[in-house]
Order: C-alpha cells, then sequence, then structure tokens
C-alpha cells in the first residue's frame, strides 16, 4: 500500500505523463482521466497503437513508450490502463525508457511488476486512480 506522503510527493513532482491504454471514446475512464490530469496542468501524452498519430489533449497519440520518449522526451510517469496481465510488460518498457513512475489503474494489480519497478528504482503505485488521490490529497 502506498501512503499519502509518498503519494503526494510523485503527484506534485511529476509533469510529464504518458497514458498507457487512452482511448478517444469519451466514456471511457482513461479519456476521463487523461482530461483531468491535462485540466490540473499535466503534460499527458496518450499512447495508444490503435490510435497513434492522431491528436489528442494538445499531443499526438503515441504507439509505445519508446516512440514517446523518443520524439516527446523524458517520461516522469507512465500510467497504466491495461489489464493487470498486461500491466507487467508496461513496467518493463517504462523502467527501460527511464521514467520515474508506474502508477496502476485502479483494479490493475500486479506485484512482480511492482517489485521489479522499485528495484529499478521507480516510485510503483496500484490499484489507485491519480484523478481521486489529487483531490482526496486536496492538491
Amino acid at each position: 500500500m502506498t501512503d499519502d506522503e509518498t503519494l503526494r510527493r510523485i503527484l506534485t513532482s511529476v509533469r510529464v505523463i504518458a497514458l498507457v491504454g487512452w482511448s478517444p471514446k469519451p466514456d471511457r475512464p482513461s479519456h476521463g482521466v487523461a482530461a483531468f490530469l491535462a485540466g490540473r496542468g499535466y503534460r499527458v501524452i496518450p499512447v495508444n497503437p490503435g490510435q497513434a498519430g492522431q491528436a489528442a489533449l494538445g499531443e499526438t497519440v503515441r504507439a509505445s513508450l519508446a516512440e514517446v520518449r523518443q520524439k516527446d522526451g523524458p517520461i516522469d510517469m507512465v500510467e497504466i490502463f491495461r489489464r493487470s496481465e498486461e500491466a507487467g510488460a508496461v513496467v518493463d518498457e517504462a523502467i527501460a525508457i527511464g521514467a520515474k513512475v508506474v502508477w496502476m489503474q485502479l483494479g490493475v494489480i500486479d506485484e512482480a511488476a511492482a517489485a521489479r519497478a522499485r528495484a529499478a528504482g521507480l516510485d510503483a503505485v496500484m490499484n489507485r486512480c491519480p484523478a481521486i488521490e489529487i483531490p482526496r490529497l486536496g492538491l
């Protein structure tokens, strides 16, 4: 379980968020969370291979984290909107591209992937939503 002090530190220090699993459909949680974060001043870069090249949130949708890193620069946090069984591969890619934080959305839990991230020096958050945590923490 990630404590409030750690969540507060993460949410006040990150600026660039790659959101893996972004959906162009406004009724999808990934779309709403991305818009919420962008509205709070974060730079949110959507990642979805099926939507790559489209414009969203003032950014170009990217196919992968590697493409984000190559074309948009360093990533502070990787927000994961994928099923738990797919989260590990995203975490491994986040480690490879030098992200500082991996954040797995509500219902996304992969203890082994979180352990790999922490062993590589990243913060790892699971089963939480920044769009819930930011207001809860008064940020």
